[in-house]
């Protein structure tokens, strides 16, 4: 239940970018589900290699390079999927900040709804 109320959550994030920024659009809500999951299988299986692949630079940059990181992955499901449209690399880094913010604010609210005692 925890993960549907997330992946709903966050394809709602996916809605939010679109609208508070104009280089990121999204066609409809279905879209922004079918992102939301794509985007969550890169995180979850292509961005650990990355990282592991670009160390060396993320440590010389103190970590900032993994921003760079973000933006690849939004921009690769942007570029995948007919739903989602990124304009450039700088909106979809703008477009990555803004739904990773939005992805620490639901998870901090979802591990606060289900919570167990």
């Amino acid at each position: 239940m925890k993960l549907i109320v997330r992946w709903l959550l966050l394809a709602g994030a996916l809605l939010l970018v679109a609208h508070l920024y104009p280089g990121v659009a999204v066609a409809s809500f279905g879209s922004a589900l079918i992102a939301a999951a794509v985007l969550g299988l890169l995180n979850t299986l292509v961005r650990p290699l990355l990282v592991l692949l670009t160390l060396p630079v993320t440590l010389l940059t103190l970590g900032l390079f993994l921003f760079v990181i973000n933006a690849l992955m939004f921009w690769s499901a942007a570029s995948v999927l007919d739903g989602l449209a990124v304009t450039g690399f700088a909106a979809a880094l703008i477009g990555s900040l803004i739904y990773s913010a939005c992805g620490v604010i639901i998870d901090a609210l979802i591990e606060r709804v289900f919570q167990r005692d």
